[in-house]
């Protein structure tokens, strides 16, 4: 496909999503449910079929030598298959949204104003390797009644596509517009320039990938952008802590995936508990192969602990992603400090505290400055299924309209509605 084709086809997606949009927009909430329940029916149906599409992703994505990590992205197993067919039905159950007004007061002219909840239109997903977030954003912009044009990773296309046609196919049996959800159907990179600069038919765009591709976006997008640059979350140990729960959720919040952006990358430990909490978390990280690049304190404490494996942290280290068996431990004062440094250096994503001190686990909830913050939880948590929104477009770290795992009320808009009885203003 040619540069001039490229973009007629893309045009062509906005144009049919424009269309689509409207129709979804009038849609009443037992229609958008029957398109939800009756995907999270076939997700379930499909299970072979998309196992044969997925396989072909990942046999190209070895092939090509692409990295652990990135190949374990693309993976559609029956567990993330069935997480966003529950993700589908978790959607319908939930409360409608759209039509709701709210805050509605009566004026001294005798006007009642208020504000109405309404889809936002159309919006483009641009997205790498995790070929799950076609099922998310599909069943996100079905529940809140917009339109939306998704392009994939070129590693993920047999699987995005296979994925695509089941949601055309709900919204079909549910009487809605097939057009209401399309997939990109080129690897050319040039359908992304397109897609971003296309104000009349596209209202926002969502980039959700590596730093490079979110980075592009931002700087080439003619339309509004949610996004998020980086993942790097921290866990802070806190004096005084149960330790034995400290090291539970800080190995959980490092090594249960190392994958995700909501992975902890950093490990913040209070020195009045740092010899007694450092050996016992070096030795799980030791057993799980994974590599600590400590300050000279940590480092100390930790020396002893058999297999581990040990390098001097440096300046970067503290602000990196890792996405991988490695991180970053540092030895602080307490709270104060710890507040400051990830501040500092945190991609203001995702942020723990574990502590038994209710005024130190308050400071740091107002203080941290990041898109969730949490006391005694594993950042793993941070995501749009695990907050009960059903399912997560992406997550943002702007303060702009939506922050943090971004779900049904991101994908919407209030507008001002105004009631009155014949009233002139004098």
């Amino acid at each position: 496909m040619n540069a001039l084709n490229v973009a007629e086809y893309v045009q062509t997606l906005g144009l049919q999503a424009r269309a689509a949009s409207a129709r979804m927009a009038r849609a009443d909430a037992a229609t958008k449910n029957r398109a939800l329940k009756a995907l999270a029916r076939r997700l379930r149906e499909a299970g072979p079929a998309l196992a044969a599409e997925n396989a072909k992703d990942l046999a190209r994505a070895e092939a090509a030598g692409l990295a652990a990590p990135l190949v374990d992205r693309l993976r559609l197993t029956p567990k993330v298959i069935e997480t966003v067919a529950q993700g589908c039905e978790q959607l319908a159950a939930m409360p409608e949204l759209i039509g709701g007004i709210s805050g509605l007061k009566q004026q001294p002219s005798g006007i009642r104003v208020g504000q109405m909840r309404v889809p936002l239109g159309v919006f483009g997903m641009i997205f790498e390797s995790r070929p799950n977030v076609t099922i998310e954003a599909a069943s996100l912009s079905i529940k809140s009644g917009n339109a939306c044009i998704l392009r994939g990773g070129s590693e993920a296309i047999d699987s995005n596509k296979a994925l695509a046609r089941l949601v055309q196919q709900a919204l079909e049996e549910a009487g809605l517009p097939a057009d209401a959800v399309q997939m990109v159907g080129t690897t050319d990179r040039e359908a992304v320039g397109q897609l971003i600069a296309m104000p009349a038919y596209v209202d926002l765009i969502i980039p959700r990938g590596g730093k490079g591709l979110i980075e592009r976006i931002s700087r080439e997008a003619r339309v509004p952008v949610i996004k998020h640059l980086d993942g790097n979350c921290h866990t802070y140990v806190d004096d005084p802590c149960d330790i034995a729960m400290a090291v539970r959720v800080a190995d959980n919040a490092k090594t249960q995936k190392y994958s995700p952006c909501n992975a902890s990358e950093g490990l913040l430990v209070a020195r009045g508990v740092a010899a007694e909490f450092l050996p016992r978390i070096g030795a799980v990280f030791a057993h799980k192969g994974v590599e600590m690049r400590c300050d000279a304190e940590s480092r100390a404490l930790l020396a002893a602990v058999p297999g581990a494996r040990l390098a001097d942290a440096t300046e970067a280290d503290w602000s990196e992603e890792y996405l991988a068996p490695i991180i970053s431990i540092k030895v602080v004062a307490g709270v104060d400090e710890a507040i400051a440094h990830i501040n500092r250096y945190s991609s203001h994503h995702t942020d723990a505290i574990l502590t038994r001190d209710h005024l130190h686990a308050q400071r740091f909830l107002r203080e941290v400055d990041s898109a969730s913050v949490m006391v005694n939880a594993s950042t793993r948590f941070a995501d749009g299924f695990e907050y009960g929104l059903g399912a997560e477009i992406g997550i943002s770290t702007d303060k702009f309209h939506a922050r943090g795992p971004v779900g049904l009320e991101g994908l919407t808009s209030l507008k001002w509605v105004v009631l009155g009885e014949g009233e002139i203003r004098g």
